[in-house]
């Protein structure tokens, strides 16, 4: 399999980046990099093994990402996750919730270099797809550069074949998942440095990216930009990434184009008992700064959760804007 082009993604959100929201955003860009959601090793292993793997072939390329800290266990993982068609296996090494603290992986794991770099190594042993590994610039108090060029060396050791960092570092202790995004100042010169020291490996950033011109802004120095709660609260940022990151010229849909070619997912997604609520949670920014963007988000929150809700509930929706 062809390795993914980095040059810009969508980063792995818990709750967010859901084989629904996947097949959404690849009706606005063909080209950016897709990531699932966080899948553990313990609930492919344990769990529904299949369900954690679904994807439709039209959300390719995209990326399998896994949360663990067992070489073997993330080496089983990313096995599946390759025959199960991903373009590519990442490792969870920023999430700094408490949850995922207690299973010893995530953010906790910038302060094991080695035992990251072991999982690497397996899983490098494992599969044919490129392995990467997305962390943050460091933990707590230990934000030296000299820290984040020692985890890096660890990791691009073992084979790792690409860093994609979040310019922050991260509180284990005292801030929430949610302020981690936020409160930790960005660093961008971190990033910036780290492929200097590195140039070998590709280095792709992630944090406060809101605008195609910013990711576009990156791409001289850095391999990547990869985009977070702007794709997924106004995915309209993607609409010209073909054309801006990718050189492609085929001119974008427009939002409504959009929604008509969604509409045949929407509707197999129903017939296999998917409630319409599930899905249409994903495209409330769809029309974002538009006429009528808050009529149509009011129209699908009140109603898209109701018993029955179908298809019809979207076309009224889809009437309410310009």
């Amino acid at each position: 399999m062809q390795s993914p082009d980095r040059r810009l993604a969508v980063a792995p959100m818990l709750d967010w980046t859901d084989r629904h929201y996947r097949y959404f955003a690849r009706r606005i860009t063909r080209h950016t990099l897709l990531y699932t959601e966080m899948v553990t090793t313990g609930a492919l292993i344990h769990g529904d093994t299949a369900r954690f793997l679904r994807h439709d072939p039209a959300e390719h390329p995209v990326a399998l990402q896994l949360g663990g800290a067992d070489p073997t266990a993330m080496a089983h993982c990313a096995r599946l996750g390759g025959d199960a068609g991903f373009c590519e296996v990442n490792i969870n090494v920023g999430c700094p919730s408490d949850r995922v603290q207690n299973g010893r992986f995530g953010a906790c794991l910038m302060a094991e270099p080695g035992v990251v770099a072991d999982c690497v190594a397996a899983m490098k042993a494992a599969v044919a797809v490129p392995v990467t590994v997305k962390t943050r610039i460091g933990i707590d108090h230990q934000d030296s550069w000299e820290a984040l060029a020692a985890f890096t060396d660890a990791v691009a050791s073992a084979g790792c074949d690409a860093l994609i960092v979040h310019a922050r570092k991260a509180w284990l202790k005292g801030l929430s998942p949610r302020e981690n995004r936020d409160v930790p100042p960005l660093r961008y010169d971190m990033v910036l440095r780290l492929k200097q020291a590195f140039p070998a490996l590709p280095v792709v950033i992630n944090g406060g990216i809101q605008t195609l011109d910013q990711a576009a802004a990156f791409l001289d120095q850095l391999d990547g930009a990869m985009v977070g709660r702007a794709a997924y609260h106004t995915p309209w940022v993607l609409a010209d990434a073909d054309r801006v990151i990718f050189g492609d010229p085929t001119p974008p849909p427009t939002p409504h184009e959009v929604l008509d070619a969604f509409i045949p997912y929407v509707e197999r997604q129903l017939a296999a008992g998917v409630p319409l609520g599930s899905i249409t949670r994903h495209i409330l920014g769809l029309f974002q700064g538009r006429p009528g963007a808050r009529r149509w988000r009011r129209h699908l929150s009140e109603q898209a959760h109701r018993p029955g809700a179908g298809i019809a509930v979207l076309r009224e929706a889809a009437r309410l804007v310009g």
